[in-house]
C-alpha cells in the first residue's frame, strides 16, 4: 500500500500549493475527488469538503505547505528508508496526510475528508469553516511522531512591528554581511532544541559595532526558524568574517544609510525562544519566535510568532511582547490568534490509541507545542471528537524535511484500523 501512498504523495509535488498559492491543488483534489463519486463543496475561503454516504467518520489535513529553498519546485528522493527533498521543503506536511485520503478515496470508502487551506500562514481556512459535517469523530493527521496519539496543542498568535530610522552619513567602509545556511526548523516543535535564529546571529554581530545600516532581510516565514540573514551596511571600522557570519566588501554609489542603533538594540533585546517550560506535558509552555525582519529605505517591519499551551499563556506572551515594541516605541498589532486544544481522553481518542498499540506494539498520548487546526475545529464542532497522528517528519517548514517512509505505511494501517472499526 506504501507504493498508491507514495506515487498520490509525488503527484502532489508537482502540483505548486505554497500557502495563498495552492488554487492548482485545490483544483485537482476537487476533480479527484468528484471522479470517484463523491460531493465536493468549497467555501470562500477554499476549505475542501469531501463526502461519500452517511459517515461517522472524518479525517482531516491541509493541502497547503511551507516553501523553503527552491519550492515549489521540489525533487525528492530517498536514502535510508527516508524521503526528502533537494534543497527544498518536502510538503510531507501534511501532503503525506492527503495522499493517504486519496487512497481512502481511490477505495470508495463512505467518510468525510476535510481539507483545509491556508493552515500553515495561521489556520486561515480552519478558523472560517462552517460546513455541516456529520461524523461524530474526527481524525486529524498532521502529527509527525509515529506510536503517539494527540490529544492536545499550542495555541497561537503572530505579532507585527515596525518602525523608522533617520537618514545618517557614509562611513568610510561598505559591506554585505550576511549569515546563511543555518539549519531552520519548526517554530514550534523545534523552538526548544537549540537550533541558532540567523536573525539573532547577525544582530549579535553587529551590535557593539559602528555602524549604519542601509537594508536588513532575514527569515523565511513566520513559522518557520529563520536560518538565513542578510544586511548592508557602512562601517567605521574595517570588519572581518567569523563563525556564521560572512563579510563581502561592497562599492555603493546610490545607497542610503541609516542609523540603526536602536533597531538592532531591539534585536538583541527580543528573547527568541522558550519562555516557560510545561513540565506536566514535559514540552514549551509559552515560547516567541523572531521570524521575519525586514528594512529598506529608513523603515523597518518585524514579524513574530507567539505559542503557548493555555489561553491564560498565550495572552501574557503577547502582552511581554507588545510591552517590548512599546518599550522602542514601535507600532504593533497582532494576527491570526487562534486558540489552544485542551488535553481530554474520550471514547474516540481510546479507540485511536488502541489502534496505534495494534500496529506498533505502544502507543502513548501526547500534547503539542505547534498550532493543529484541531484547536479551532474543537470550538466550531463541539460534539465531534477529535484525535491526530501521523508518520515520522523530521524537520518540517526547512530544507531538512524528511519523512520516514516505513511510518508512512504503518500509520495507514492505524487508519485503517480506525476506519474499519468505526464503520
Amino acid at each position: 500500500m506504501q507504493d498508491r501512498i507514495i506515487e498520490h504523495f509525488i503527484s502532489l509535488t508537482e502540483i505548486p500549493h505554497c500557502s495563498e498559492e495552492a488554487d492548482r491543488l485545490l483544483e485537482f483534489l476537487e476533480n479527484f475527488a468528484k471522479r470517484r463519486g463523491y460531493s465536493v463543496e468549497i467555501d470562500g475561503v477554499k476549505n475542501i469538503f469531501i463526502k461519500r454516504g452517511e459517515p461517522k467518520l472524518a479525517l482531516q489535513a491541509h493541502y497547503d505547505m511551507v516553501c523553503v529553498g527552491d519550492a515549489p519546485i521540489i525533487e525528492t528522493y530517498i536514502e535510508d528508508g527516508w524521503m526528502s527533498a533537494k534543497n527544498s521543503s518536502l510538503g510531507a506536511d501534511n501532503g503525506m496526510a492527503i495522499a493517504m485520503m486519496m487512497v481512502l478515496m481511490d477505495r470508495g470508502e463512505e467518510m468525510e475528508f476535510l481539507i483545509t487551506s491556508d493552515e500553515e500562514i495561521g489556520l486561515v481556512g480552519a478558523s472560517a469553516l462552517d460546513f455541516e459535517l456529520k461524523s461524530r469523530y474526527m481524525l486529524n493527521l498532521d502529527f509527525e511522531d509515529e506510536a503517539e496519539v494527540c490529544i492536545g496543542c499550542a495555541g497561537g498568535a503572530d505579532i507585527l512591528a515596525k518602525g523608522t530610522m533617520d537618514e545618517v552619513s557614509r562611513m568610510e567602509y561598505y559591506y554585505n554581511v550576511s549569515v546563511s545556511g543555518l539549519d531552520g526548523g519548526h517554530s514550534g516543535v523545534d523552538i526548544d532544541r537549540g537550533i541558532p535564529n540567523a536573525i539573532k546571529v547577525l544582530a549579535e554581530y553587529l551590535s557593539d559595532k559602528s555602524i549604519a545600516i542601509s537594508s536588513f532581510n532575514g527569515g523565511e516565514r513566520r513559522n518557520s526558524i529563520p536560518s538565513s540573514a542578510f544586511a548592508t551596511i557602512t562601517s567605521s571600522q574595517e570588519l572581518k568574517s567569523i563563525d556564521k557570519v560572512t563579510i563581502e566588501v561592497v562599492s555603493v554609489d546610490t545607497l542610503k544609510f541609516y542609523d540603526s542603533s536602536k533597531f538592532i538594540k531591539f534585536l538583541n533585546s527580543f528573547k527568541h525562544g522558550v519562555d516557560n517550560y510545561n513540565y506536566e506535558f514535559n514540552l514549551p509552555d509559552t515560547s516567541i519566535n523572531l521570524a521575519i525582519v525586514t528594512a529598506e529605505d529608513g523603515e523597518f517591519s518585524v514579524e513574530s510568532s507567539a505559542r503557548a499551551m493555555s489561553s491564560d499563556g498565550l495572552n501574557q506572551i503577547c502582552k511581554d511582547t507588545t510591552a517590548l515594541f512599546d518599550r522602542f516605541g514601535f507600532e504593533y498589532r497582532e494576527e491570526y490568534k487562534y486558540p489552544s486544544w485542551r488535553p481530554e481522553i474520550n471514547e474516540f481518542t481510546e479507540i485511536v490509541n488502541e489502534s496505534m498499540s495494534s500496529i506498533f506494539g505502544k502507543s502513548e498520548y501526547k500534547a503539542i507545542h505547534a498550532g493543529l487546526e484541531c484547536g479551532v475545529i474543537s470550538q466550531k464542532y463541539p460534539d465531534i471528537k477529535i484525535a491526530s497522528i501521523g508518520p515520522t517528519i523530521s524537520y518540517p517548514h526547512s530544507i531538512r524535511e524528511r519523512v520516514k517512509l516505513d511510518s508512512v505505511d504503518k500509520i495507514f494501517e492505524v487508519v485503517n484500523h480506525i476506519v474499519n472499526r468505526i464503520k
